[in-house]
């Protein structure tokens, strides 16, 4: 895993599973094997039956405790910094753990492919990754024929942040026939200022509707060109918020606020 731990190499063990990490959560579902959770973080949202699993707290620096009283077998925790300690805590208690990173849509067919063999899901595994591979490349292949267009995707206002080129979301853009201006920054979610973004110039803005609004009334954001002029691309964040099942879908509904004119070539964004 992303931790150097080894990989589960069948499922026999994995037979009451926490999984602490939402884009597993949501892969369990989808590979339909959800009768084995017994637990998952307060932040999984998705799919809406996901409300019958018991909530067993945070998701980062998760209470040991009270996973150990679920009784798990396998645990599935995100792979960043914070829980290295947790997935040391929990192999100290011979339960065994799985950390998985998820930023980039690589990432996530990695881990469908990773549940799919611990989980005894291989077959639906495979599906789930054939589709959501077979939408990204069609959506990619109708938004080639059109030329690109520039957009800044704001994150976070104070300070401002924007999605950077180690993000999904900046793939989401690539594939949707937007060329993100922040590509160049490595990082996820770089801090940029707004003096750069009116040099770089974007001709559209992507963000929420609940974040337009926020940007309209701000006096800083009004030096952005694509602001006074109100140049907004609306995403739906219950399809762009997460790197998971969804992203063949997130990435058609993005094509089809970027190119309005491809909408009758363009998968359906209901699907």
């Amino acid at each position: 895993d992303d931790f150097g731990a080894a990989l589960p190499a069948d499922a026999s063990f994995a037979t009451r599973v926490v999984s602490l990490n939402p884009t597993a959560t949501e892969v369990i579902f989808a590979l339909g094997v959800q009768h084995k959770l017994v637990g998952r973080s307060r932040w999984d949202e998705f799919p809406a039956a996901v409300s019958s699993i018991p909530a067993l707290g945070d998701g980062i620096r998760p209470n040991i405790e009270t996973i150990i009283a679920a009784r798990p077998t396998l645990v599935v925790l995100y792979a960043s910094a914070e829980n290295r300690s947790a997935a040391e805590s929990l192999t100290r208690a011979g339960i065994r753990t799985v950390a998985l990173k998820v930023d980039r849509i690589a990432d996530f067919f990695a881990l469908t492919t990773t549940l799919g063999v611990a989980l005894g899901a291989e077959a639906q595994a495979q599906a789930v990754i054939d589709s959501v591979r077979q939408t990204l490349d069609a959506v990619r292949r109708i938004t080639a024929t059109v030329p690109a267009k520039s957009v800044v995707w704001p994150l976070w206002q104070q300070p401002v942040m924007a999605v950077g080129g180690g993000s999904y979301l900046d793939e989401l853009i690539e594939i949707a026939g937007g060329r993100n201006i922040f590509h160049d920054l490595s990082a996820p979610s770089p801090p940029v200022s707004i003096e750069e973004i009116v040099r770089r110039n974007p001709s559209l803005i992507v963000a929420s509707n609940t974040t337009r609004d926020v940007l309209l009334k701000q006096p800083q954001w009004q030096a952005v060109a694509a602001v006074r002029a109100q140049q907004f691309v609306v995403h739906d964040p219950t399809k762009t918020g997460r790197p998971s099942v969804v992203l063949g879908m997130a990435a058609a509904s993005l094509a089809h606020a970027l190119h309005p004119e491809l909408a009758a070539q363009l998968p359906s964004v209901a699907k």
